[in-house]
């Protein structure tokens, strides 16, 4: 199916990069491999913190575990912002958990959809995967920097979705008359507006209780039972919190597990 929604780069710009914003250069492309591939080559490249890169369709984008993900061109957002914190690597595990709170905020201010997060970030209505967001590290010379990358579906129909699990804004408008479908130029400035407004908030303080509450307040993991997929093990319990580095814990039969990174799974009936 053909979209139509342009993505308007000048527009986005003028609202967006400011002498007093975050955001210092933003770029819209027609199609690229990886939005995340780019901006590392140019962090390591030396470009400045604040880039955003935008692409009306990303040939081989990528999840967390190395996940493929990718939709048809002019249907979704794939766009990738580059970080560049002075605040301690320690708080580093912020960064995806605003992201995902930035996204969550936007889509219930544009389209009037419940969405929530599954810790660390994905955004879900229901038991649907709307967004996907992935943070990387990048070792540059001129230090580390970050990378975060995110892929909302707007306008993907049913068919279109690569899985069961997932949803899009149109599917969503298209099954209750309460969510509508913002256009991608109105959705991305909210986000971008959002996240602005958190990170700055993070890099300010080196207590992020007042985030840690905005997130648990969106946060649909906390209080279920959960299966935690790690790199070498997995754990069930249920998700009591978030700890003030952004980690997940998580009461077991064998006492408290604090998670840094993480598959999660919600047991739900459990």
């Amino acid at each position: 199916m053909a979209h139509h929604d342009p993505i308007d780069g000048a527009r986005l710009a003028r609202e967006l990069v400011r002498a007093d914003a975050v955001w210092t250069d933003l770029r819209v492309v027609a199609e690229t491999g990886s939005t995340n591939a780019d901006l590392i080559e140019r962090a390591r490249a030396g470009a400045d913190a604040g880039c955003v890169l935008i692409s009306d369709y990303q040939a081989s984008g990528r999840g967390r575990r190395g996940r493929a993900w990718t939709a048809p061109p002019g249907s979704s957002i794939s766009m990738s912002i580059l970080l560049r914190p002075a605040a301690d690597p320690i708080l580093w595990n912020w960064l995806p958990l605003i992201s995902g709170l930035a996204v969550v905020e936007a889509v219930r201010r544009t389209a009037g959809a419940p969405a929530v997060l599954k810790w660390p970030n994905d955004v879900l209505v229901g038991e649907r995967k709307l967004c996907g967001i992935l943070a990387e590290r990048v070792d540059t010379e001129q230090g580390p920097a970050c990378v975060i990358g995110m892929g909302i579906n707007v306008g993907l129909t049913a068919a279109e979705l690569p899985v069961l699990a997932a949803t899009s804004l149109a599917v969503l408008a298209a099954e209750s008359g309460a969510a509508k479908v913002p256009t991608r130029n109105e959705l991305i400035v909210v986000v971008l507006s959002e996240l602005q407004e958190l990170y700055r908030r993070w890099e300010s303080t080196s207590d992020p209780s007042s985030l840690r509450w905005a997130y648990l307040a969106r946060c649909d993991t906390i209080g279920h039972s959960v299966r935690v997929v790690l790199a070498d093990r997995e754990i069930e319990g249920v998700a009591r919190s978030i700890d003030s580095s952004g980690r997940l814990v998580v009461g077991t039969s064998a006492g408290r597990e604090v998670v840094s990174a993480g598959d999660v799974v919600h047991l739900r009936g459990v």
